[in-house]
């Protein structure tokens, strides 16, 4: 290699990834495991409550171990995700227009990867200003643009606010409603609207959607399919994280490309979890008894924050509260400032203390969010009675 070639080489950074955002809790979590029954978690959406039953038979009893399975799903599975859209959202699909994915984390992550090898010429990612930190993460690890779109004061996306030029050299916007963290409902007919006028593919992560708690639940399928992708995860609904089994639908052309990518990358959900997954959306009763467990929790929560003279407004969708805090509401209630520590960090400080008890500091989701933190209601009941009993609330 010549000498100018090795320079050119030196002069290329390499991609170091940034501390995981749940890592930095840390510290932390340590100390609210010190309590007297340890730390209750309510930092990270992971479901605690048990899944369906099918899961766990039909896990045992599929067969699906023996051979390869399907990278696009099996029919099944595919059958079974395209009756319960049309059971819930009044959107029929025909089979093309639907594929599995390895948990949607993974899809969220890889598509702008595979976007760019479809769209060599385009380079950027749009997304919500605070949102869940994939879909940025996702344009950086493809070596492309992360473009916050920024909030309305309702919580939607100002899509008006995204210029030209960054909308020509989008690969995808991404939609997410209800939102993680915020809970708030967007427009997702007026996103597929601006996406085909735009000539943009407008990817709407809709996994909380069975929890809408204003209206009935939405889909960006409503609206149409083409130019549109609706990305759905048995995580949330099921109770069945562990599963790492998701679906995209839309866009009959665009999933065909995705599915025989990777099929190409060797992307495939483990048989015994695609014949649980279809069990499980199969079934819509264990659906309707978590919706009620997770409202329940919502509001005993938000009551707690509420005496410790913390509004929290119940969301619009999902399972979290997203709790706005201010300087003169924290100063009596958690004490001493620690310099430069921003809100949603001494609060969260004051809680694993306090409390033993672990929630996310809203700058998790964006710098601008520094004076929030997001509250994960996934615990079982005794778990947040807990809390209150350590608060003095119980």
């Amino acid at each position: 290699m010549s000498e100018q070639a090795h320079r050119s080489q030196d002069a290329v950074e390499a991609f170091v990834p940034p501390t995981y955002p749940f890592d930095r809790l840390a510290p932390m979590a340590e100390r609210a495991r010190a309590h007297d029954g340890g730390m209750v978690d309510l930092s990270v959406g992971t479901p605690c409550d048990p899944p369906p039953a099918v899961v766990l038979a039909e896990l045992a009893s599929s067969g699906g171990e023996r051979g390869y399975p399907s990278g696009v799903g099996s029919a099944r599975l595919l059958d079974a995700g395209r009756s319960w859209i049309e059971r819930r959202f009044a959107v029929p699909l025909e089979r093309r227009q639907i594929a599995a994915c390895v948990g949607t984390k993974e899809l969220v992550a890889g598509l702008p990867h595979w976007l760019r090898l479809r769209s060599p010429g385009r380079d950027t990612v749009l997304y919500p200003a605070v949102s869940y930190p994939t879909y940025a993460m996702g344009a950086l690890l493809a070596g492309a643009r992360p473009v916050p779109v920024p909030l309305r004061a309702d919580g939607a996306m100002d899509l008006a606010a995204i210029s030209e030029e960054d909308a020509a050299r989008a690969l995808c916007l991404w939609v997410n409603s209800p939102s993680n963290p915020t809970g708030d409902l967007d427009d997702l007919a007026a996103a597929a609207e601006w996406g085909r006028r735009s000539g943009v593919l407008v990817c709407s992560d809709e996994c909380y959607a069975e929890f809408t708690w204003v209206g009935s639940p939405r889909t960006i399928l409503e609206s149409g399919t083409d130019g549109v992708l609706a990305v759905h995860s048995l995580s949330k609904r099921s109770n069945a994280a562990g599963l790492r089994c998701g679906l995209y639908a839309g866009d009959g052309e665009i999933v065909s490309y995705l599915a025989e990518l990777r099929r190409h990358a060797g992307l495939m959900v483990p048989g015994p979890i695609q014949a649980a997954a279809a069990g499980a959306l199969e079934d819509d009763e264990h659906v309707m008894v978590q919706r009620e467990r997770y409202l329940g929790r919502l509001a005993r929560f938000a009551d707690l924050l509420g005496a410790l003279g913390l509004p929290a407004p119940l969301p619009g969708g999902g399972f979290y509260l997203w709790v706005g805090l201010d300087a003169d509401s924290l100063a009596s209630l958690v004490g001493d400032e620690v310099a430069g520590e921003p809100l949603g960090w001494r609060f969260t400080r004051w809680l694993a203390e306090t409390a033993g008890t672990l929630v996310s500091p809203g700058d998790f989701y964006a710098d601008s969010a520094a004076d929030h933190v997001r509250v994960a209601m996934v615990q079982p009941d005794e778990r947040v009675e807990l809390v209150a009993k350590r608060l003095g609330l119980g």
